[in-house]
């Protein structure tokens, strides 16, 4: 059997030269320059600009793995520890009916994948993913209700201590759960849970974001929350934050302006640029790069549709007298 180092060591090194080039740009150390070196590159031949896309095509082989699940129209009537076992056998047979190369095809690119142009194989393995711009409402067995934002991957884990377990891959998710569930829900994320009997709330894990943080919001009834030895209780209205660095104080939020994604709103309230290409990368299709770390300071104030991304985009061009480059493969350098 190839082994994925084999596979990876045989790889053109066009491909190679285009995973560097999209660390570099990954990195946000990237000059005027840069910019015009990668474009003498990609103008090298049609290769440069397909290798961009490459694992794309890769992970239409592997990317069903969570999809099978899925019951028209997003409702599913089967307890989630069967959930987690199916998707356990589908892991299992999509390796074994051939995916297992497709895997190995993408290995190089797919274990960190530059820019975020397509999913990590953890994300792909989950057993329900959002795409770009997509928002997707998953009822499960019990009256336990999921609405997912945009890049947003879930996965089933087995119950535990009579508590079923979900956990949030990446991506930002509302949970809502009734009186007559019998079992309560805990959702796992970094390493911490969010865990509620008769509640509704949020939990945001923006794997890309550098400090990583999980933001928990409660809209009603009581949340509990676990970091490590540490604890805290939501009530409604009430925000905490967790990383490696521990529990934040608890905020209180404008519930209105923290459930806006799930009205099809995104709102900037003096945000750095920087923090609102971000957020627009999770929206629309390609990768949009910032290349000026200045411009990346500006504050960013508006009120803006999720299915209108490219308007912002072009309102922040003229609003910051800035210039967008296009390249191939959906790179937008913005500076």
């Amino acid at each position: 059997m190839t082994t994925m180092r084999d596979h990876s060591a045989e790889l053109r090194s066009v491909e190679r030269e285009a995973v560097a080039w999209a660390q570099k740009l990954l990195s946000g150390d990237v000059t005027s320059d840069d910019a015009e070196a990668l474009k003498r590159w990609l103008a090298q031949g049609p290769d440069r600009a397909a290798a961009f896309a490459a694992a794309r095509r890769a992970w239409r082989d592997v990317g069903p793995i969570g999809e099978v699940l899925r019951h028209r129209g997003g409702e599913l009537a089967v307890d989630l520890s069967e959930l987690s076992l199916r998707r356990q056998v589908m892991n299992r047979r999509v390796l074994l009916g051939g995916g297992l190369a497709a895997a190995a095809g993408a290995t190089y690119l797919a274990i960190d994948p530059p820019l975020g142009l397509w999913p990590s194989l953890s994300e792909a393995r989950a057993d329900f993913r959002t795409g770009t711009g997509e928002q997707r409402v998953v009822t499960f067995a019990e009256n336990v209700s999921i609405n997912m934002n945009t890049q947003t991957s879930l996965a089933i884990r087995h119950p535990q201590d009579g508590v079923d377990r979900i956990e949030l891959i990446a991506g930002e998710a509302s949970f809502a759960t009734s009186s007559h569930t019998r079992r309560a829900l805990a959702v796992l994320a970094a390493g911490g849970s969010a865990i509620a009997n008769t509640a509704r709330f949020d939990v945001r894990h923006i794997t890309s974001d550098q400090k990583g943080a999980v933001c928990v919001t409660c809209f009603d009834g009581s949340v509990h929350i676990v970091h490590g030895a540490n604890a805290a209780e939501l009530q409604r209205g009430q925000q905490i934050r967790y990383d490696l660095s521990g529990l934040s104080q608890i905020a209180t939020v404008d519930m209105e302006s923290a459930s806006d994604w799930q009205r099809g709103i995104v709102v900037f309230r003096a945000t750095p640029l920087a923090e609102v290409v971000a957020e627009i990368n999770r929206y629309r299709p390609g990768r949009i790069i910032l290349t000026n770390a200045v411009l990346g300071k500006r504050e960013v104030n508006g009120r803006f549709r999720i299915n209108q991304m490219d308007d912002v985009l072009t309102r922040l061009e003229q609003a910051f007298n800035a210039r967008i480059r296009t390249l191939p493969g959906g790179i937008m350098l913005l500076g």
